[in-house]
């Protein structure tokens, strides 16, 4: 049970039955135990890619409302060192940021090598949201999508590895999600009556993201869609891709210093 990145139009649905597995290879307690076998490959690579500093690592999640992308980050990310990790979450934009290109306020968040860098929300914001609420047409969303693919390029050709995970729930999975943070006075401080609006608008988003997906995996910045109604699931191929790809890395620890070859404490 794995992963494998958007290749074409052809191979994105986005349906309801797209955000279940169909055949669980991992159920109960295999599940669990596969998904802490992979928490901890990442965090034992994570060290390795910190001290080797050849590389950063940049891990966008996107999705719905209440497809889960902060559950994500605490199981997958849970046993990272915070010191070589770092959380963004992007809203709408500021005055400011409306002021610049809007890849300038992303740009800035971009980690540094040794890093691994998670972007809860990210610049696909600023093509989705925009394009179904009407206030760019199809020639900026287009020009926007080349935009990003040539800024992924070049983050690419300067060591950042990046890996997008797109968070797919159903739209019944959805609706209960937001029921329990209506009921849950744990839960109200996550629900706005906005989430609704974009509810209603269920199909033109599923089109936009079907548009961004098409469009935007790249071999050097790979779109991946998650089956997420199942969020033991989600957690556990999202981690399986992130730990196989780090293991791709050939990470290494860097050679001592010929200065402290030999030196003793007394």
């Amino acid at each position: 049970m794995k992963l494998t990145p958007v290749t074409g139009k052809h191979s994105i649905h986005l349906g309801d039955d797209d955000a279940r597995v169909r055949r669980k290879v991992l159920s109960g307690k295999a599940l669990d135990d596969g998904t802490a076998e992979q928490v901890d490959r990442i965090s034992d690579l994570q060290r390795v890619l910190y001290a080797d500093a050849r590389f950063a690592v940049l891990i966008v999640l996107q999705g719905r409302d209440a497809s889960g992308k902060d559950g994500t980050i605490r199981k997958v990310f849970t046993a990272v060192n915070p010191q070589g990790c770092s959380v963004t979450g992007f809203k709408a934009p500021t005055d400011l940021e409306q002021h610049h290109d809007f890849l300038w306020r992303i740009h800035l968040q971009v980690p540094p090598r040794g890093m691994i860098g998670i972007f809860n929300r990210s610049h696909y914001e600023d093509v989705l949201v925009p394009r179904v609420h009407g206030t760019i047409d199809k020639r900026e969303w287009m020009a926007r999508y080349d935009q990003i693919n040539e800024f992924e390029h070049m983050l690419s050709a300067n060591g950042v590895v990046i890996m997008k995970f797109m968070l797919h729930i159903s739209h019944g999975e959805q609706k209960q999600r937001l029921e329990d943070r209506l009921s849950d006075v744990k839960k109200n401080w996550k629900f706005r009556l906005g989430d609704l609006d974009d509810r209603a608008k269920w199909d033109e988003f599923t089109k936009a993201y079907r548009g961004a997906l098409s469009h935007t995996s790249t071999e050097w910045a790979p779109w991946f869609v998650v089956p997420a109604d199942d969020k033991d699931v989600r957690d556990y191929l999202v981690a399986r891709a992130i730990a196989d790809r780090l293991g791709k890395l050939r990470l290494r620890y860097p050679r001592a210093d010929p200065e402290i070859v030999g030196v003793k404490i007394e």
